[in-house]
C-alpha cells in the first residue's frame, strides 16, 4: 500500500464538508425518511478523511478504526451536559464539531459513514494495484 495523497485528502475533506453543510441546509435535497442522517454520516467520513490526511501510512482499517472510535466518544461525550460544554455546544462551530445531545442512532449513521469510506478507499486501492492499471497502451 503507498501512503495517501494529501492534497487529495484536504480536497476530499473541504468536499465532504460542503456536502455535509449542505445536507443540514438543504434538506429538501434529500429523501425525507433520512433525516439528519446523511449529515452524521458525512460528519463521520470526515474524521475518517482527516486521520487519512494526519496519518497517509496507517492501514485502511487502522484508520476506519480511528474515525469509528473518535465519531462515538464525542456522541458519547454529548450525554455530559456542563454549562462549560453546553455553552461551547451553542455555538455554531462547537455544534458542529461537538453536537448537542446523544442520540444513539447516530452511531449508526457514523458506521455507515466511515464503512463508506473504507470500502471507497479498499477500491481505490485495488484499483490503482491492478494489473490493468499499469497499462500505458501499446509499445
Amino acid at each position: 500500500m503507498r501512503p495517501r495523497s494529501r492534497p487529495l485528502y484536504a480536497v476530499l475533506v473541504l468536499a465532504v464538508i460542503a456536502a455535509g453543510l449542505a445536507s443540514r441546509r438543504f434538506p429538501f435535497l434529500l429523501p425525507v425518511q433520512l433525516g439528519k442522517y446523511p449529515g452524521d454520516a458525512l460528519w463521520a467520513l470526515m474524521v475518517m478523511l482527516l486521520f487519512g490526511f494526519a496519518r497517509p501510512g496507517w492501514p485502511v482499517a487502522r484508520t476506519a478504526a480511528a474515525a469509528l472510535a473518535t465519531s462515538f466518544a464525542v456522541e458519547f461525550s454529548q450525554l455530559y451536559q456542563a454549562d462549560w460544554i453546553n455553552a461551547i455546544r451553542h455555538t455554531t462551530l462547537g455544534h458542529l464539531v461537538l453536537g448537542s445531545g446523544f442520540h444513539a442512532l447516530d452511531l449508526l449513521a457514523y458506521t455507515v459513514g466511515v464503512a463508506v469510506g473504507a470500502c471507497s478507499e479498499l477500491l481505490a486501492q485495488a484499483t490503482l494495484a491492478s494489473p490493468q492499471s499499469d497499462k500505458r497502451g501499446p509499445s
